[in-house]
């Protein structure tokens, strides 16, 4: 009959609908250095990304050694989003073990989470100290949640460039993330307002993207350069700083030794406050906003009265 399909050429058409259905059930491919930068591949990505951080989150990807299996990872990938600023310096080493075109730098697989975001701690000519580097500028950013909305339009622009299709949902995946997180700020930046121009002492120099944003004060750190354990004249040093300034507390990270912020602690009698650098550091910390909110609720312990609440 005229018009009537022959059962090849139905066939033929069976087996192209089943090729798009298959392509577009594929997600693309990422691999991100650490674990917060996962998350927020994923709250942009959702279902059409596979995402794997290379760094755990009990683990400092600053120290990170990398693995022979790091470099499996890499030759499947598609995309890699990365801190940068010299924090997971490793990570060059491993691009170039894995001779994927696809994510070497300047391609489009290749994500630099640091680009565009507002930089402290910049130090003339990016040279850093001994110990970890931080001189290209402090590489701490993610832990300022307005900076999420700088690396999520990285993360979308690559995304959208490896699967144009889906442009418009990564976009709309962002924008409703951003909205929940921003009414998240806002109510964490209510909470911490006590806290406004206290002064705090670090174990190491992690948190002042999160002071700027909570306007918290941090006058010192027990590190007197970044990766460097301090000698027992910078303790008595920041003993009279503490005095002087009237510290209300002491800050470690949950990677970081406590030997000598106990010590600390105690001598200047303000508690002791552990945060979080990232996602799954505690088994409590699933995802970016639970990391934020960690940190808010320890930060709020050194609110006078907190306790009675």
């Amino acid at each position: 009959m005229p018009g009537r399909r022959t059962p090849a050429a139905l066939l033929s058409g069976w087996f192209f609908c089943a090729s798009l259905a298959s392509a577009w059930a594929v997600p693309v491919e990422v691999v991100t250095t650490t674990t917060e930068l996962r998350s927020l591949v994923e709250a942009v990505g959702g279902e059409r990304v596979r995402v794997r951080a290379i760094v755990p989150g009990n683990r400092d990807a600053e120290d990170y050694v990398a693995k022979p299996q790091d470099v499996l990872l890499l030759k499947r990938a598609q995309m890699v989003v990365r801190v940068g600023l010299d924090y997971d310096l490793w990570f060059d080493g491993l691009l170039a073990k894995s001779a994927n075109a696809d994510i070497r730098k300047g391609s489009v697989g290749y994500v630099d989470a640091s680009q565009g975001i507002m930089l402290l701690d910049v130090r003339p000519g990016g040279l850093g100290d001994k110990g970890h580097s931080h001189g290209a500028g402090n590489p701490h950013y993610w832990l300022d949640p307005k900076n999420a909305e700088m690396i999520t339009a990285q993360v979308l622009l690559g995304l959208a460039e490896l699967a144009p299709s889906e442009a418009k949902r990564f976009e709309a995946n962002r924008i409703a993330f951003l909205e929940q997180l921003e009414r998240r700020r806002t109510h964490w930046e209510t909470r911490l307002l006590p806290l406004a121009g206290r002064a705090l002492i670090a174990y190491h120099n992690s948190w002042p993207y999160l002071a700027r944003r909570f306007q918290i004060r941090f006058v010192g750190t027990i590190e007197p350069r970044p990766g460097v354990a301090p000698p027992p004249s910078h303790l008595a040093h920041l003993l009279d700083v503490a005095k002087e300034l009237r510290v209300a507390g002491i800050v470690l990270g949950t990677r970081e030794p406590r030997k000598d912020a106990q010590f600390l602690a105690q001598k200047m009698r303000v508690p002791l406050i552990v945060l979080a650098e990232s996602v799954g550091a505690t088994p409590a910390i699933n995802g970016y906003g639970d990391l934020i909110e960690f940190n808010v609720a320890a930060l709020e312990a050194l609110i006078p009265g907190a306790d009675a609440k």
